[in-house]
């Protein structure tokens, strides 16, 4: 599909044509809609299964309730294997799903351990082969058995009681840290062995150093600054030497978007069509001169919305003054209107409002 789209992208092929035969079908393709006009009918298990390498040889993908698996079928009996999670779709091969289907599918019980006198298991799960604690029937419900992943030098055939010990172990305790008094010790995670002390934690270099690290060993690494990220800055793929224009050394490095060529300053990309490690060293500082005569991009000028918001409380506020002049106009012309009345004289109140009233000439005669 990928491979359609570009080609629609370009111009070589017609958008509508390709949606139709994807809607529709063909003799070839069975489209979208009589897919679904018969939803009933699917076979469950059917669509959920996608062959590996040629469909003669058998071998099988299904999506189950737990995850990704391998099934075939031998001598008349069923052979599963699990699917590691962090396999791409890609690396599943005919030769690796051989290797899935090697893999012990059953469990290997170790012994017990040498504290606690608990069954020890290894395993082959999900995400990978393991070791677990099988409790007591009278064990707390509360009570959860540990688990913990095998090292990537160790296997199911060839672990041993004690591996599993130490592994369920973990994180072992390295000593206390004299300056912040903070216990230190080392782990296994999720993306590999590191050294842990309070919130502040340092990948190691190998899986070893998790049972080996000493204290000494890891105040020299939390001696050196933090490096941000889960990996250290990739080397660059390639030196290009010192720009003759700007005397600035100038490297391809690999990013987000592909490589790219930088001297620190500017970035420019390599052309999609050109191979970074062979790619002109004056073309290169060729594209980095036009980024440089471009100049930075500007910035972007931020959307003032304070003002709009002004302009609406005032809008709001405005009938309120409008009505105030109504009301002190009608009060004004209430009491002007009585005093020039001739039926008001009678009046109480517009007899007092008269008297008080100073006349124009000053004082009376």
């Amino acid at each position: 599909m990928e491979d359609v789209l570009d080609s629609i992208a370009s111009g070589e092929a017609d958008m509508v044509q390709w949606l139709r035969r994807f809607y529709f079908g063909d003799a070839d393709l069975v489209g979208l809609k009589p897919l679904t006009e018969n939803l009933e009918d699917i076979d469950a298990r059917g669509i959920s299964t996608l062959p590996v390498g040629d469909p003669a040889l058998g071998i099988n993908l299904r999506v189950g309730k737990f995850g990704p698996y391998l099934e075939r079928e031998v001598n008349g009996e069923l052979q599963r294997a699990n699917v590691p999670a962090d396999l791409a779709p890609d690396e599943l091969t005919v030769e690796k799903a051989e290797e899935l289907f090697a893999v012990p599918s059953g469990e290997r019980e170790l012994g017990n351990h040498p504290q606690w006198g608990v069954p020890i298991l290894a395993k082959s799960g999900r995400y990978g082969p393991y070791v677990c604690e099988i409790l007591a029937e009278d064990a707390p419900k509360s009570a959860k058995p540990r688990t913990a992943s095998l090292l990537s030098t160790m296997t199911l055939d060839t672990i041993t009681l004690a591996d599993a010990v130490a592994l369920l172990d973990l994180p072992r305790v390295v000593g206390i840290d004299p300056a912040s008094g903070e216990e230190i010790t080392t782990q296994n995670g999720r993306y590999g062995p590191y050294v842990k002390r309070g919130t502040d934690s340092r990948t190691l270099a190998s899986e070893d150093q998790i049972f080996s690290l000493t204290l000494d060993e890891a105040l020299v690494i939390y001696a050196q600054p933090k490096q941000r990220g889960r990996r250290a800055a990739a080397p660059p793929l390639r030196d290009l030497g010192t720009d003759p224009s700007t005397g600035k050394p100038v490297v391809i490095k690999e990013g987000r978007f592909g490589p790219y060529i930088t001297d620190g300053e500017f970035n420019a990309t390599v052309p999609r069509s050109a191979d970074p490690l062979t790619f002109s060293v004056d073309q290169a500082f060729d594209l980095l001169a036009e980024k440089r005569a471009a100049g930075p991009a500007p910035a972007k000028t931020p959307v003032k919305r304070a003002a709009k918001k002004t302009a609406k409380k005032t809008a709001k506020r405005a009938p309120a003054k409008k009505a105030a002049k109504k009301a002190a106009k009608k009060a004004t012309t209430r009491a002007a209107g009585p005093a020039s009345s001739p039926e008001s004289a009678g009046h109480p109140g517009t007899a007092t409002a008269l008297a008080e009233r100073p006349t124009d000439d000053g004082d009376a005669d």
